[in-house]
Formats: structure tokens, C-alpha cells, sequence
């Protein structure tokens, strides 16, 4: 078991919140909002011309060509936004799926894109998008204006007696010849404050605007949440494939190198043994005692491998006896704890089994523990299954490992693979499957 750690480096002496202000990731999220307002300014007229003129002329032929026309243009907006989201965000949100047309032509095309649900996402986002990017753009410069402006006040307040003829800030005016002004130290000094306290927010500030953005960059014009499951069904179904392609191979490998070979060579022997019977009965005799030998291999052979597929003792008795049955197989003591529950589907039951035959497999090869424990138990809709030893730790899911193929297969029948397993240990690797009775 593999594992690899980022060198610790050690962090700047500045706390965080005084070097959030002059942050890059500040300055971009910032920039993002000054662009919202040009960018939304661009979308909204234009969806609002197009919507308008192809509802106006759908009493013609010509609107359902146009309005289609339109609701492509905003799927390009669209990117153009996801594109500015990546960019100073740091949110990749994945491009909706391509528009597939049921028949083939234009008019097929048109069809597809006045029914894609995507595409009207797109114009709902270019015109709600608008008065929000409105409000941000003034908010944010506001914002970052006065609390600067407030920050250097003590830096820049001489040019009040010196070019206005006045001591300070008015902070209010009866129109009498009564004022009152900020030019005290204290006051000087407060206003300084105020001005400090807004630019240390202001990252908080613009994070907390911005996190509406990508809520509805992610909501808006990322793929539906349909078309996300039928990409991971798709993915899912891959993987499945797959893993049955390769327990096919691996049952042809097992038969092919063990009992089919062993096998031939009976029958080879079986046939020496009737061609010496009749002039060395003896030799004969001791041939088939020796074949006989070879029979109860092969026959021992073959209930691993039949156990291998799918074990009896899982069918006829349960997750339960077969998974002792299995932690009495492996070479580290492991304590065995199964919750009474009623039997899941015999699917589940196999991937259960077969998840811990893995894993006992790992701590017996890997792990030098010195015990391990196995745990069974059902939450709610979802069987649990955790395995945890004290051995030497640094297991991980990553590409070419035992485990990331084990994940691989749970997550085709949406389950979970969790490994908690620090250098030096210990590790506990929880397997998560859906109860399906």
C-alpha cells in the first residue's frame, strides 16, 4: 500500500484576514463583479430582443426559427459565462449537453432546441442575471471605494483646509452656519477605523456575493441533474462491464492453468494405466491410485473456484456465517461483529462478500497488522461494512490500486468507499452499499 504526502510547508507569519485584502483570489472575485454588470448588460438586451421578437412574430413561420436562433445565441453567452467563472471563480462546471436532434434536417434541429430544457435555463439565467449583476456592481464598488477612501482619510484630509476651506468631512449641515466636521484626532482616528474594519470585510464581503454567482452559474448552466445521472449510469454501466469482462477472464485463466490442466493429465494418466493393466497390473493399480489423488484436486480446485464466483455458504446461510467463514481464512486474527438484519438483495449480498474478501485480502498482504476487526450493520437504506487493523497505514484509492478498482465497483451500484488510513495507521475502510431488500 502506497501512500504520498505534499511536503508541510510553513505558512505566512500575516494572519489570513489582514492578507485577504490584497489576495489575488480577492482581486479576481472582485474583477468578476465589476464584469457582471457589462457581461449581464450584453446578455439581458439581448434575450430580450430575440424572446421579443420571436414570440412576436410566431404568428408567422418565422418566430419558431428565430426563437430557436435565440435560444442557441444564449447557449453561447452561456459558455462565455462558464468560461469567465473558471477563469476568476475557480468553478469548472461542466457544458451542457449537446442539442440531438430525433430527426435529422433543420427543422429537426429547431425542434431540438425549442425542447431542451438547457436552453431555456440559459435565458432564465441571462435575465435574472441582470439585476443582480446591477446590485453587485454597485455594491462592490461602493463598498471598496468608502472603506478605502475611509482607511487613508488621516493621509488625505489636509487638502480639506488647503483646497476647501474647510477642517474636515461635513458630517452634517443645518444650513445656519451650524457644522460639524470630522478634524478632531479622535475623530481622525475613528473614521480610520471604520475605514479598516470595511476593507478587512471586504473579502468576506465579495466571497459571499460571488457565492451567488456560482450558484446559479452552476444551477443555470451546468447540465441538468438528469443528464449528470444518465453520464454516471453511462460511466457506471462501463464499469460493470468491464468488471464482469474481467471476472469472465480470470475464471477462464483459474480453469484453463489449474483444473482443465489437471484434468488432461488425468486422463493421460488414466490412459497409460489401461494400457498397462493388462501386463503390469500392479503398475496399473498404482497409476489409478495416483489419478485418484489427481481427481480429489481438481475437485478441490474447482469448489475455489465455484466459491470464487459465488460461495454456498453466502447462499444458503447468509452474509453473516459466509463473511466468518471468510475472516477464519485470513491470516491475521480478525474479530467479526454482524448485526442481526434481515437478508438484502443476493446482488448486494455478493458485493458485500466479495468487498471484504478484498480487503482481508489487503490487511493479509499488506497491512503487518497484528488484528483486525470487521464490522456489519445497517443504517436506514444503506448496509455498512467497515474493516479496520492496526498495521502500518498509507492506504489510498489511487489510479493502479487494488482499492480504486474496489470503489470503482461500488460506485457502479451507487455505493461508497471511504479509507481513513494515515501513515503508521491505523486504517479503517468503510464500504457503504445501498440496502436493497
Amino acid at each position: 500500500m502506497d501512500s504520498a504526502y505534499a511536503p508541510q510547508h510553513p505558512g505566512s507569519r500575516v494572519p489570513v484576514g489582514l492578507r485577504a485584502p490584497f489576495s489575488g483570489r480577492t482581486w479576481r472575485e472582485t474583477l468578476y463583479l465589476l464584469l457582471n454588470l457589462p457581461m449581464s448588460l450584453v446578455m439581458f438586451t439581448y434575450t430580450m430582443v430575440v424572446v421579443s421578437l420571436g414570440a412576436g412574430l410566431l404568428v408567422t413561420f418565422l418566430g419558431i426559427p428565430v426563437l430557436a436562433a435565440g435560444l442557441a445565441g444564449a447557449r453561447g453567452l452561456g459558455s462565455l459565462e462558464r468560461a469567465r467563472a473558471r477563469a476568476l471563480l475557480g468553478l469548472d462546471v461542466a457544458d451542457p449537453g449537446p442539442v440531438r436532434a430525433a430527426k435529422p434536417g433543420p427543422m429537426g434541429w429547431v425542434g431540438a432546441v425549442l425542447k431542451s430544457g438547457e436552453s431555456w435555463r440559459h435565458v432564465v439565467y441571462c435575465l435574472v442575471h441582470f439585476p443582480w449583476a446591477l446590485f453587485t456592481f454597485v455594491f462592490s464598488v461602493a463598498f471598496w471605494s468608502v472603506g478605502w477612501v475611509l482607511l487613508a482619510y488621516p493621509l488625505w484630509r489636509w487638502t480639506f483646509p488647503e483646497y476647501l476651506d474647510r477642517p474636515g468631512i461635513v458630517m452634517w449641515d443645518d444650513g445656519s452656519g451650524h457644522s460639524s466636521f470630522l478634524d478632531t484626532p479622535a475623530e481622525i482616528g475613528f473614521t480610520g477605523g471604520i475605514g479598516l474594519l470595511m476593507v478587512l470585510a471586504g473579502p468576506w464581503v465579495i466571497r459571499g456575493l460571488t457565492q451567488v454567482d456560482r450558484i446559479m452559474v452552476q444551477g443555470l448552466l451546468g447540465p441538468s441533474s438528469l443528464a449528470t445521472r444518465v453520464v454516471e449510469l453511462e460511466s457506471d454501466r462501463g464499469v460493470v462491464v468491464d468488471t464482469a469482462a474481467a471476472d469472465l477472464r480470470r475464471i477462464e485463466r483459474d480453469l484453463h492453468d489449474g483444473a482443465q490442466a489437471r484434468l488432461v493429465s488425468l486422463a493421460m494418466d488414466l490412459g497409460l494405466a489401461r494400457e498397462k493393466l493388462a501386463e503390469d497390473p500392479q503398475a496399473a493399480a498404482k497409476m489409478v491410485d495416483e489419478a485418484h489423488g489427481e481427481v480429489k484436486i481438481a475437485l478441490q480446485e474447482l469448489r475455489d473456484l465455484a466459491r470464487g464466483i459465488h460461495p454456498a455458504i453466502l447462499t444458503d446461510r447468509g452474509l453473516g456465517p459466509a463473511l466468518s467463514a471468510l475472516a477464519a481464512r485470513c491470516t491475521v486474527p480478525v474479530s467479526v461483529s454482524v448485526e442481526p438484519m434481515p437478508r438484502p438483495a443476493a446482488a448486494i449480498e455478493g458485493i458485500a462478500y466479495f468487498t471484504v474478501s478484498e480487503l482481508l485480502q489487503n490487511v493479509s498482504k499488506h497491512a503487518m497488522a497484528g488484528s483486525a476487526t470487521l464490522d456489519v450493520w445497517r443504517t436506514e437504506d444503506r448496509l455498512m461494512v467497515l474493516v479496520a487493523d492496526d498495521g502500518r497505514g498509507g492506504a489510498h484509492t489511487g489510479a493502479g490500486t487494488g482499492l480504486a478498482g474496489l470503489a470503482e465497483r461500488l460506485e457502479s451500484v451507487d455505493g461508497l468507499l471511504v479509507v481513513d488510513s494515515p501513515a503508521g495507521g491505523p486504517t479503517r475502510i468503510t464500504a457503504e452499499l445501498p440496502w436493497r431488500g
